[in-house]
């Protein structure tokens, strides 16, 4: 009996040389490679790299989300900008020269804004300003006022 567990104790150690610390040395390097592209130096660093990372992913996403929201109010102060002008000089009278009336249509893109008229008389200058949504007034708009607005209406945006 004790020949054969002697024997039995030979194979086992002849298995753990030739069989199983070869691959267990393999295994070894993998983990070693393993943990070396992640950081380097077992288990714990790997994790703790993992880890890093998925914080600096959450971070990022934090930073996107908040750059979004100033595109977003950005992009609402350019729609409200007037890039739309138009302006025109005209004689609100015969006997008055010079083109001293005008009428001045400050617009944004959607045609929204104010249309400024100012009439200039030999006695006195008066100055209307009108709603404009939609490049339409929303009262009645004189002809000058209209052909302003039309030019607002064609300046690129």
């Amino acid at each position: 009996m004790l020949a054969g567990i002697g024997s039995a104790l030979i194979v086992l150690a002849g298995y753990h040389f030739l069989v199983a610390a070869p691959r267990l040395r393999a295994v070894q390097t993998t983990l070693g490679t393993h943990d070396g592209l992640l950081g380097g130096g077992g288990a714990e660093p790997a994790t703790q790299r993992i880890n890093a990372l998925e914080a600096a992913g959450a971070a990022a996403d934090r930073e996107l989300k908040a750059l979004s929201a100033r595109i977003e109010a950005l992009e609402k102060v350019a729609q409200s900008e007037t890039p739309r002008v138009g302006f025109l000089r005209y004689n609100a009278f015969a006997d008055v020269g010079s083109d001293q009336s005008y009428a001045l249509a400050l617009l944004t893109r959607d045609g929204d804004g104010v249309v400024l008229s100012s009439i200039y008389s030999r006695e006195e200058t008066r100055t209307y300003g009108k709603a404009v949504v939609k490049f339409q007034t929303s009262q009645e708009a004189s002809a000058e006022e209209r052909s302003a607005i039309a030019a607002a209406k064609a300046a690129a945006s």
